[in-house]
């Protein structure tokens, strides 16, 4: 409840980097969602060193909505850096995440949510059925995801699908770089935990700019494969025996 406490049941993590345009309208809809569910929630925005009004945006919207919590970067650090301090902030059991651009559905938080239980995963991934990207984009993306599951030995169908929800006890395992938000899933089953998918919605981008081209995706997604798969083989496996044992 507002003000309170307590731990919420559910934290919703979402990357702000210049979102001006479109982040009071992406956080007007996600608390609208949030407040018609039977859940205590709380969303964690946090401000990657915005240089345009989103700061002040964001700090509105948290004076008038207590359950919106607001991080400040001193300067920008990154998508994954963003992540991990709402990872770090998050006091939900269930933690959720989504891009701040528009294009993901938070209608789609409580579908995720009851498939993870309903599947017994720890980590319930979307992948956008009907993307709705340009062409050159859609390919790149397809591209992109084969050679990321063919490197890292994986079958996620959408690995640059931002929407996703975590048991937090995830969280507290995986080992976060820069870049790797893109490999949230492999990371995740390294630790032993189950992963499920299932479809989700996708809308076109109506306002506001991708972050996103060829020099800081693919040569830094081929250089970040490698690291992902060095870490994949040094993985430490093991299982302390209990006193009742055989």
């Amino acid at each position: 409840m507002p003000g309170s406490e307590s731990r919420p049941e559910l934290s919703i993590v979402i990357p702000v980097y210049n979102e001006e345009e479109c982040i009071q309208e992406v956080v007007d809809e996600l608390v609208g969602v949030l407040k018609d569910t039977t859940y205590d929630w709380e969303v964690l925005l946090v401000n990657d060193g915005s240089r345009d009004r989103s700061p002040e945006i964001l700090d509105e919207m948290s004076a008038e909505e207590p359950r919106l919590r607001v991080l400040h970067f001193v300067r920008n650090a990154g998508q994954t850096a963003a992540f991990e301090a709402g990872f770090l902030a998050a006091r939900g059991g269930i933690v959720g995440m989504m891009d701040g651009d528009g294009q993901n559905d938070p209608r789609d938080f409580p579908r995720l949510i009851e498939a993870m239980r309903e599947q017994k995963v720890h980590m319930m991934c979307g992948y956008r059925a009907k993307r709705q990207d340009s062409i050159v984009r859609k390919i790149s993306s397809r591209l992109a995801n084969g050679v990321r599951n063919w490197a890292t030995r994986e079958e996620i169908r959408d690995v640059g699908c931002s929407i996703r929800v975590f048991d937090r006890r995830c969280l507290r395992r995986i080992k976060l770089f820069n870049g790797m938000h893109r490999f949230f899933p492999t990371l995740v089953r390294m630790e032993g935990f189950r992963i499920g998918e299932i479809p989700v919605n996708h809308r076109p981008r109506t306002s506001g700019t991708s972050k996103y081209g060829i020099n800081n995706r693919l040569w830094r997604g081929i250089r970040d494969i490698f690291a992902v798969r060095w870490m994949q083989s040094r993985v430490l496996h093991y299982r302390v025996r209990r006193p009742n044992d055989h």
